[in-house]
C-alpha cells in the first residue's frame, strides 16, 4: 500500500526521516523526483536537492541521508550578529536604550534604507540573546527583556505544544477492539511496546502475536519520534500475510502518535490501552520480561543491528511455551501459515 504524507500545519521545513524512507522506496521502484515530490507534498526542487546531495537516484539510502543531515546540523555556523560588526553595534545600541528586539528590527529599515546588510529579524536577536546567556555567543549585547524569562519558545510552536500536550490524535481505545481478540481464537492480533536502553537513549520495538506468541523485533535507531516509529513498524508489519493484520495494541506512549500513518502504510488498525494498565498487553509484557535475558536493563541498545535482533527473536520463537501446550511459537505460527496456504518467509 502506498504511503501518502499530507502537508499538515506546523510541518517541519526539513525533510523528515519518514519522508526519506519514502523517497528511498519510490526511487527503488523507479519513480521520478517529480512523482515523489507530488506523493509527499514537497516542492520538486527540494526533492531533487535531497536526492542529489545523498548519492543520486541509484545510491540514495534513507538512513545514510538522515545521518548526513544530522552531521550537517551539528556544524558550527557563524551568526549574523557575530560577523557583521556594524549590525551588531546597531542592535547593541537599541538594546542599551531598552528597545525590544522587534522595535530594533523595524527601526533598522528606517535608519539604513536600501542596505540589506543591516537587516536582522527579531527572532534572530532573541536567539542570540538567549544563547549569550548560556555562554555560547560571546558578544557585548546586553539583555533587558520585559518578560524576564531565561528561555524562549516560538509562539506558534508553543501554541502547537499546548494543543497536543498529553494527547494522541484520534486515539481508539482498546474497548473498541474486536471481541474475537480476547479469547485468542482468531490470529493476527498483535501487542507492541518499546524496551528502553541505558539512560533512556536507545530503544527496540517488540511486537508479539497474541495467539501464537510469535515475536518480531524492530530496530529503532537515533530516537523514538512518532514518525520514525510509525515508518519502521509499518515496514516490518506490511510484509505479514493479510490474515495476520487484524490489529496492533499499544500503550499511550507518544511514540505511537503517528498511528494513522502506520495504519495507512501497514493496513493494521491500532488500539490503545487505558493509562497505567500494562495487563491489557499481558502477552507483550511477559515477552519483554523474557527479552531482558538478552538485553539487561542498563544496556545500550543502539549497537544492535537488525540482523542481531532477528537472531534474538528466532531464539525466543524457538522456545517451547506452556501456554502453547509446549509448542514453540515458530511451530504455531508456521502451522497457521500452512492452514492459510502461505509459505513461511525469512
Amino acid at each position: 500500500m502506498t504511503t501518502v504524507v499530507t502537508d499538515l500545519p506546523g510541518r517541519p521545513v526539513s525533510i523528515t526521516f519518514m519522508e526519506r524512507e519514502i523517497i528511498s522506496r519510490r526511487l527503488a521502484l523507479g519513480d521520478s523526483g517529480r512523482a515523489i515530490a507530488r506523493l509527499i507534498g514537497r516542492p520538486f526542487q527540494t526533492i531533487c536537492k535531497e536526492i542529489a546531495r545523498n548519492g543520486g537516484p541509484k545510491r540514495y539510502r534513507a538512513v545514510t541521508a538522515q545521518e548526513r543531515y544530522i552531521e550537517r546540523a551539528k556544524r558550527p555556523k557563524h551568526r549574523k550578529l557575530e560577523v557583521n560588526e556594524r549590525l551588531h553595534d546597531a542592535v547593541a545600541d537599541g538594546l542599551s536604550q531598552e528597545w525590544s528586539p522587534q522595535e530594533i528590527s523595524k527601526r533598522l529599515r528606517v535608519d539604513f534604507p536600501g542596505d540589506d546588510t543591516m537587516r536582522v529579524s527579531h527572532e534572530t536577536i532573541y536567539q542570540c540573546l538567549y544563547l549569550q546567556a548560556k555562554g555560547e555567543l560571546r558578544t557585548q549585547l546586553k539583555l533587558a527583556l520585559r518578560t524576564g524569562r531565561a528561555a524562549r519558545v516560538d509562539r506558534s510552536r508553543a501554541a502547537q505544544i499546548r494543543q497536543t500536550r498529553g494527547k494522541i490524535p484520534n486515539m481508539v481505545n482498546i474497548s473498541e477492539r474486536p471481541p474475537e481478540a480476547e479469547d485468542r481464537a482468531v490470529p493476527g492480533f498483535w501487542e507492541g511496546d518499546l524496551i528502553i536502553g541505558k539512560q533512556g537513549k536507545s530503544q527496540i520495538a517488540t511486537l508479539v502475536e497474541r495467539q501464537t506468541r510469535f515475536l518480531l523485533l524492530v530496530r529503532i535507531p537515533y530516537d523514538r519520534t512518532a514518525e520514525r516509529v510509525a515508518i519502521l513498524l509499518a515496514e516490518k508489519m506490511s510484509t505479514l500475510p493479510d490474515f495476520m493484520k487484524q490489529s496492533l495494541t499499544w500503550d499511550q506512549g507518544k511514540e505511537m502518535a503517528c498511528h494513522e500513518e502506520f495504519t495507512l502504510a501497514a493496513n493494521i488498525d491500532v488500539y490503545f490501552c487505558d493509562p497505567h494498565s500494562p495487563w491489557q498487553r499481558g502477552t507483550n509484557e511477559n515477552t519483554n520480561g523474557l527479552l531482558r535475558q538478552y538485553f539487561p536493563k542498563g544496556t545500550d541498545l543502539s549497537g544492535y543491528s537488525q540482523a542481531e535482533l532477528d537472531a534474538v527473536a528466532e531464539r525466543l520463537n524457538g522456545r517451547p511455551r506452556e501456554t502453547l501446550n509446549w509448542l514453540k511459537p515458530i511451530e504455531a505460527y508456521t502451522k497457521l501459515l500452512g492452514e492459510h496456504g502461505v509459505a513461511l518467509t525469512a
